[in-house]
């Protein structure tokens, strides 16, 4: 109900804004899937390190249609968290600041609807962003893939209580893991998962 009035304001405030655009109903055919490297877990207090983005159309990932962003660097971050994620600090240092990394994910994505692992996570920590430099949170729709895989594995198994983890999940669908440590890698797997579950009408049990 909260995040419900909160988009009815955004709406009210920034619709004839820079960004009114977005707030408009989507009616094309394409989905864009997303991931985000963090500086940690709990998206109300990590920092984002990098963010890509890959449109999907019909029954096709288009790779040559992507967007990788790579962050400046946070003050607080630890060389530990860097290179956990597959970066080098260089990577980071030459990063791109919060406020222009942020108009050109909103520029690629536009309103389309969002596809995501654990995008009610994703989400948070880019809203968090984006009410900070924006003043408005993303409205569009979105499909959350870990969601829906539990959803349908419960239905089919009213027992199955499993957290479902992704690269687990990938190879069950059959989907190549694409690049595991890189943001721009997960959101292709993301998007190819997307397009093996909107095909299936059952999936396998996890073992």
């Amino acid at each position: 109900m909260l995040k419900t009035l909160r988009r009815v304001v955004d709406r009210h405030r920034h619709a004839h804004g820079r960004y009114g655009w977005l707030f408009r109903p989507y009616t094309g055919e394409e989905m864009v899937a997303i991931a985000v490297q963090a500086s940690g877990p709990d998206p109300r207090h990590a920092e984002p390190l990098a963010i890509a983005a890959v449109r999907l159309r019909g029954d096709r990932v288009l790779t040559s249609e992507s967007l990788e962003l790579r962050l400046a660097r946070p003050e607080t971050l630890a060389g530990d968290a860097v290179r956990h994620h597959g970066l080098r600090g260089i990577d980071l240092d030459e990063g791109l600041a919060m406020d222009e990394a942020l108009g050109r994910l909103l520029e690629f994505v536009g309103n389309r609807p969002l596809v995501g692992w654990r995008l009610d996570r994703d989400l948070a920590l880019l809203n968090r962003m984006l009410r900070r430099h924006l003043g408005f949170a993303l409205p569009n729709a979105g499909i959350d893939l870990a969601q829906r895989y539990q959803r349908r594995q419960r239905h089919q198994h009213p027992h199955f209580m499993s957290s479902p983890r992704f690269d687990e999940v990938a190879e069950r669908l059959g989907v190549p893991l694409m690049g595991r440590q890189s943001a721009l890698g997960k959101a292709v797997t993301t998007a190819l998962m997307q397009l093996r579950m909107a095909r299936r009408a059952e999936l396998p049990l996890s073992g």
